[in-house]
């Protein structure tokens, strides 16, 4: 499938209806999705036949792409109930629901603001089970929510035996090479890009902000 192609298709995946700020809700445009996965497979083969986790999956853009890249079967894992429901009307509307898995989950097992630890005993099943894990993980901006993106690559890290895309700002570019690197996996920034934010929430001033972001592969 050409770039150009798939990005059409992406046009009618549904959104949140009502995005919540505490879990820094902020849709993946068909644009950057369909380069994330396009890139993927075209460059890296990572995504036709394989088994691929789409963390943080929301209504489901990156798994949508996969899937329409003819991925082999995707696991899609959010936290919000009620963007699980709006994935699971897309999977339908596109008739691809029998490729996909959804499971509602916390990452993390702890209670405390401070202090963000993975959840193994929810991950071990799928310890090292899929080729490929792609995500756009909350940048952790929003208070409460610091280190939960370095949380996610640890998720991805616990779940791919293979390779990981992941969207990060890119002022933490520097720390997060340097913990990969410490946690003995080479990365590399694939391309910077820009991640269209509209006004969604009520304390955006600005109709839209453009964010820088780093596409990273593990």
């Amino acid at each position: 499938m050409k770039l150009k192609q798939l990005e059409s298709y992406l046009q009618n995946v549904e959104n949140f209806d009502e995005p919540k700020i505490e879990f820094e809700q902020y849709p993946t445009t068909p644009h950057l999705a369909s380069r994330i996965i396009y890139t993927a497979e075209n460059v890296f083969q990572d995504i036709q036949g394989k088994t691929i986790a789409d963390l943080g999956c929301g209504c489901g853009m990156l798994t949508i792409a996969s899937l329409l890249m003819e991925a082999d079967f995707v696991t899609g894992i959010d936290i919000d109930k009620d963007a699980i429901e709006i994935l699971q009307n897309n999977l339908d509307e596109y008739e691809i629901s029998e490729s996909a898995e959804i499971i509602c989950a916390n990452l993390s097992k702890s209670s405390s603001k401070k202090e963000l630890l993975l959840d193994t005993n929810l991950l071990d099943k799928m310890h090292k089970k899929f080729d490929t894990v792609v995500m756009n993980p909350p940048f952790g901006t929003k208070p409460g929510n610091a280190g939960i993106d370095m949380l996610f690559l640890e998720a991805a890290v616990y779940l791919s035996k293979g390779a990981i895309y992941s969207l990060h700002k890119s002022s933490t570019r520097d720390y997060i090479i340097k913990t990969c690197k410490k946690w003995g996996y080479s990365c590399e920034v694939l391309a910077q890009l820009k991640f269209d934010i509209p006004k969604m929430y009520n304390f955006h001033k600005k109709n839209s902000v453009d964010i820088n972001v780093d596409l990273i592969p593990n």
